[in-house]
């Protein structure tokens, strides 16, 4: 078992031999690399625009007339002791 771990864990695919092949590869690397950063960056400005378009056709909630104005509901909690038994 001890040598299957160890070969899972120092696996690398040797690079091929053919120059031409290497280059072809680095170049497929390269072209993934880029495909998915556009994609991602499409991805991004698409949340980005969705969320300003989204803002502003939202109709705007009502606001209080005061910027120093903190509107909520507030329920007082009481503590009690409760008594240790001691007596």
């Amino acid at each position: 078992m001890p040598v299957f771990i160890h070969r899972v864990f120092t696996y690398s695919p040797g690079k091929p031999r053919s120059h031409l092949l290497r280059i072809l590869l680095g170049l497929v690397g390269v072209a993934v690399l880029v495909v998915l950063l556009a994609v991602g960056l499409f991805v991004g400005l698409g949340m980005l625009l969705f969320a300003a378009v989204r803002r502003l056709t939202r109709a705007n909630p009502a606001k209080s007339t005061s910027d120093d104005v903190l509107d909520g509901e507030y329920t007082v909690v009481r503590k009690h002791s409760a008594p240790l038994g001691l007596h």
